[in-house]
């Protein structure tokens, strides 16, 4: 058995973390003067929540607030200060970024902690292909922050400063797993064949949505971003919960970042119809249910700010993860100033 990693606060093992630290502090200056070149207005929101977000297959920090009286409220510890920011957007503001700590439970290894921290921005009355030039600029500003030539993971290397892939999600399916994803849309068993064709595990219980991650996960997200950053776009409507849907309604206005088969940020074209907002939303959590025997509340006043919510885009870019490509660290333990230790075994 290989001897364990001494402790992170031990002046040597500090000492080895010491560089990748220091670039991780120069990118967070260059982060807020790239948001600040753009003339937006940093939020800061509650980590604490009536409900932790809106994907089924996130574990939430649950917590709650004991009234004086006695009584208790259930909170959660927020997944991404999504929610709250939108709430932001129908009060008024127009150009917002948060840049603190965010909160997923049930989830540890080299790409993956607790608590982590979480780069989210929106722009209102604008559509979600301004954020993919964003996502261009922010890479290029960091990375010269970091005083990095490329982006490095495993094998794996891009170049920060090349002009991004566009690459449609049929496309990927095609290209890398051999699969025509829109002949399959809504045929389990259809996906389910071509899953179990190109030697991907399927089970009795799996739902095409979990057919559609098993391959995308397996097949298609490791090719993604090598010798330049890839943009994943044109998402299957129902993996997109909180999107608008494009005129082919079989689409949703989503897309995701990529760089050295690293997945870096998730952005949409945001949806702002509120009762079709509440059927996602209840429908994810029927999911949450099914899969995992529970559930959380839905955010009514989140739904009541819809109402009032102006056009906007907006995407979340994990910030440790690109401080790992950034300086070619191996595991996330190695950017964060004082990691947990917790969930050991997974790493």
């Amino acid at each position: 058995m290989s001897e364990a990693p001494p402790r992170w606060w031990r002046p040597h093992a500090h000492a080895d973390r010491r560089p990748f630290l220091k670039a991780r502090a120069r990118m967070a200056e260059a982060v807020r003067a790239f948001f600040a070149a753009e003339r937006f207005i940093e939020v800061d929101a509650a980590a604490l929540q009536a409900s932790p977000g809106a994907d089924a297959h996130i574990a939430p920090f649950q917590t709650a607030f004991e009234a004086p009286h006695g009584a208790k409220e259930p909170l959660y510890l927020h997944s991404s200060p999504e929610f709250a920011m939108k709430k932001l957007l129908a009060a008024g503001e127009e150009k917002i970024f948060s840049f603190g700590h965010v909160f997923r439970n049930a989830e540890r290894g080299r790409l993956h902690h607790p608590e982590f921290s979480l780069i989210e921005w929106y722009r209102a009355k604008a559509p979600y292909q301004r954020l993919i030039e964003d996502c261009a600029g922010l890479l290029a500003a960091l990375a010269r922050a970091a005083g990095a030539d490329a982006f490095v993971h495993g094998a794996a290397s891009a170049d920060p400063f090349a002009e991004l892939e566009l690459l449609s999600v049929a496309e990927a399916f095609d290209r890398y797993a051999g699969v025509d994803l829109l002949a399959t849309l809504g045929d389990r068993d259809a996906l389910a064949r071509a899953a179990a064709r190109i030697g991907v595990r399927v089970v009795a219980d799996d739902g095409w949505s979990d057919l559609f991650s098993k391959i995308l996960s397996v097949k298609v997200e490791p090719r993604l971003g090598h010798e330049r950053a890839t943009i994943l776009m044109d998402y299957p409507a129902s993996e997109a919960a909180l999107a608008q849907l494009q005129n082919d309604r079989r689409l949703a206005e989503r897309f995701e970042l990529y760089a050295c088969g690293v997945e870096l940020a998730n952005g949409f074209g945001e949806l702002t119809d509120a009762v079709e907002q509440r059927r996602r939303l209840v429908a994810e959590m029927e999911e949450r249910a099914r899969l995992y025997g529970d559930a959380w509340p839905i955010d009514e006043d989140f739904l009541d700010a819809l109402a009032h919510m102006p056009p906007a885009s907006g995407v979340a870019l994990g910030f440790d993860r690109l401080v790992m490509l950034a300086t070619g660290a191996q595991r996330i333990e190695q950017v964060i100033w004082t990691p947990l230790d917790v969930g050991s075994a997974a790493r």
